[in-house]
């Protein structure tokens, strides 16, 4: 049973890698406004039926390689209630590849439906 625990973890933090990213960019994609770290986690909460699973602090090192990607713009303000925050949002090249991201994603998600079709049900 542990061993079979462990290679759930690892098939999750696995299949988590590239869907973080994904999600992201779709939340960020979403907002009308830039968002910061804590409310980008919040709507995953919300909206995502857990795809961060509890680890917010995983949030921010893909944020910041999205926008070292070009993918994302940010900036900094004061607070009234603790550190600066920084806000981010999605930028033109953000969206192209968000577009081809998705489909990519679901062309990824409908050959694997595909295969577990029957199996396991």
């Amino acid at each position: 049973m542990a061993d079979e625990s462990i290679q759930l973890k690892k098939f999750q933090k696995e299949l988590s890698a590239g869907t973080v990213s994904l999600a992201l960019l779709a939340v960020l994609a979403r907002a009308a406004d830039p968002l910061y770290g804590y409310l980008i986690a919040k709507e995953l909460e919300r909206v995502g039926e857990g795809v961060l699973s509890g680890k917010q602090s995983a949030l921010y090192p893909v944020l910041r390689n999205l926008e070292a990607a070009g993918l994302l713009e940010s900036h900094v303000e004061p607070s009234t209630s603790g550190p600066p925050r920084r806000y981010y949002r999605i930028n033109d090249h953000g969206r192209v590849v968000l577009g081809q991201w998705t489909q990519a994603w679901r062309a990824t998600r409908d050959s694997v439906d595909s295969v577990l079709e029957g199996v396991l049900q």
